[in-house]
């Protein structure tokens, strides 16, 4: 009975295909939709990403992201090494100011000054240059997402620049995570970066720390709360802090989720309009088929064939066009690190069942209806 009812489906090319295109189409919309929300998400982390050492971030409990900060005194920093169970902690300090290149093009762009002695808070990884480079006068570094935007079809190393009132010359470039704002942002020593941007009597941002062995982050951070009343967060709990931020102050998630349920919505529309012509158009086979003794659970089954059918083959070329999208934009430097979360596709196919459920659900109740007799009429 089963291929029976595969035969009836692709005996009608057009109905098939109209049901393979409207799963593809609906898993692509949700798919590739939910895949840039997560990733937009992971933006507002970027800051926490691209730092490339130590596990507790301690700040002004004011403060919520590494983009949206509190300064703080510099003996917050003598606070917290004070602590026991703290191996090491180091200043950095970012903030945001505007740079004019040698076209005359002025930008903004994110300076962040790291620790003069162990550079920590560096990215992990460099495009060009050494971390080493750092240490020389008038030396900042740009991450490679600023770099394309600032200097299109450029070389930027050697470009030298005026960072308030003052030269700097870019001297690497830096394998980071772009920001939610796609702001440049430039990695200079701390104590370089106190001269750049002028400020009030507190510039510490935040204080970087690294647990001794045999304590967790957890625990450190509870320490450093109980004894200098700063505000504490592990790497896990900062990345987080980062994404709800992003959450809770912007629209993204409200046009994102009326994008995705658009995406259902017209994954039902278009399945089931096309779903119920088809069962229509051969309700004279099915009344044929109970004329000879076929139940409802047989065609039941027959239906249910149907259905996975088309959702298996709408739902693979829908999964391999989104991947097929990223993959196509992976060359632009704002869409650097997009991936697709193996949760995803997950969600594309429960929704994908769902959709089935309901349309198979709808044209079996005019299967049932039918008497076997109405087709000897």
């Amino acid at each position: 009975m089963i291929w029976i009812a595969i035969r009836m489906l692709t005996g009608d090319p057009q109905k098939f295909f109209g049901l393979v295109f409207g799963i593809a189409f609906s898993t692509l919309l949700i798919t590739q939709q939910l895949t840039i929300f997560v990733n937009l998400l992971n933006l507002g982390a970027a800051g926490v990403y691209n730092n490339g050492n130590g596990e507790v971030f301690v700040m002004d409990p004011a403060s919520v992201t590494t983009d949206v900060t509190y300064p703080m005194p510099s003996t917050a920093l003598d606070a917290v090494r004070s602590v026991e169970g703290v191996d090491w902690a180091v200043p950095q300090l970012r903030s945001a100011a505007a740079v004019r290149t040698a076209q005359g093009d002025l930008e903004q762009v994110v300076i962040v000054g790291v620790d003069d002695a162990t550079l920590t808070g560096m990215p992990k990884r460099l495009v060009e240059g050494d971390k080493s480079d750092l240490r020389t006068p008038d030396t900042v570094m740009v991450d490679d997402v600023g770099a394309t935007r600032m200097f299109p079809g450029l070389d930027p190393m050697g470009q030298v620049l005026e960072l308030n009132d003052q030269r700097v010359v870019i001297g690497g470039i830096t394998d980071t995570v772009p920001g939610f704002a796609s702001t440049a942002v430039f990695y200079t020593t701390y104590s370089r970066a106190l001269r750049y941007i002028p400020g009030t009597r507190n510039r510490m941002s935040l204080v970087i720390a690294q647990p001794v062995a045999g304590i967790t982050p957890s625990q450190l951070v509870d320490k450093i709360e109980a004894e200098t009343g700063l505000k504490g967060r592990t790497r896990e709990e900062f990345t987080r802090d980062g994404i709800d931020f992003i959450i809770a102050n912007t629209g993204i998630p409200f046009n994102f989720g009326i994008t995705v349920a658009l995406g259902f919505v017209v994954g039902v529309a278009i399945v089931g309009l096309t779903f119920s012509l088809f069962i229509r158009d051969n309700i004279k086979q099915f009344g044929a088929l109970k004329a000879i003794g076929v139940t409802n659970r047989q065609i039941r089954k027959m239906v249910a064939a149907q259905a996975g059918l088309v959702g298996f083959i709408g739902y693979g070329f829908g999964v391999l066009a989104t991947v097929g999208t990223m993959w196509a934009f992976s060359s632009n430097p704002f869409f650097k690190g997009f991936f697709v979360p193996w949760q995803v596709p997950l969600i594309s196919l429960a929704a994908v069942i769902v959709i089935l459920a309901l349309t198979a659900l709808l044209a079996l109740r005019t299967v049932f209806n039918t008497e076997p007799a109405a087709v000897f009429r």
